[in-house]
């Protein structure tokens, strides 16, 4: 029977044949592997560029800062959006239903995300962000090939600005019906 340095030598080549053998006969692996566990829950694999940016996304303290002056935003949504704060939150926390996202942030123009920018006291890259969130969710779509209906309402929705274009005649109809 072998002992000390001889099993443990024994046991090391026994390890990397096993490992060697797996490599050569086993399915995929590394991206191609990812790809195939995680494509079906609609997880897609980051870029070196965008895992860098994730904690300047995570940065948020739920201050509410960003969800000041939202609400005509948010009742013109009917629920699509539920203010700022809410999406910045669930965007960076986890990787989120981006569909969802991107319709929430279709409510927001480009020029309000930079605003919000300024005003946030730790620095969230808002637009950045949003940027983010529509190019996972168009990879999302194109992983489905044709796509899935509400992916389908999402990111259309998301492409163009809401049906409500915020006036307050329109928030107006909508609140009473919200509640």
């Amino acid at each position: 029977m072998l002992s000390g340095r001889a099993l443990a030598l024994a046991v090391l080549a026994w390890s990397l044949l096993k490992v060697v053998v797996r490599r050569l006969f086993d399915g995929p692996s590394g991206l191609a592997l990812f790809r195939e566990n995680y494509d079906a829950d609609g997880l897609p694999p980051l870029s070196p560029a965008e895992r860098a940016a994730l904690p300047g996304f995570s940065r948020c303290i739920a201050c509410g800062r960003c969800d000041l002056g939202e609400a005509e935003r948010i009742a013109a949504s009917r629920g699509a959006y539920p203010g700022l704060m809410t999406v910045v939150l669930a965007s960076s926390r986890s990787m989120p239903d981006f569909d969802a996202a991107a319709l929430a942030l279709s409510h927001v123009p480009e020029a309000v995300l930079a605003e919000k920018e300024q005003t946030c006291p730790t620095g969230v890259p808002f637009r950045e962000l949003a940027r983010f969130v529509r190019s996972k969710a168009s990879a999302a779509l194109a992983l489905d090939g044709e796509g899935s209906a509400p992916a389908d309402l999402a990111l259309a929705a998301a492409a163009a600005p809401p049906v409500a274009a915020l006036d307050p005649a329109s928030a107006e109809r909508a609140a009473p019906e919200a509640t």
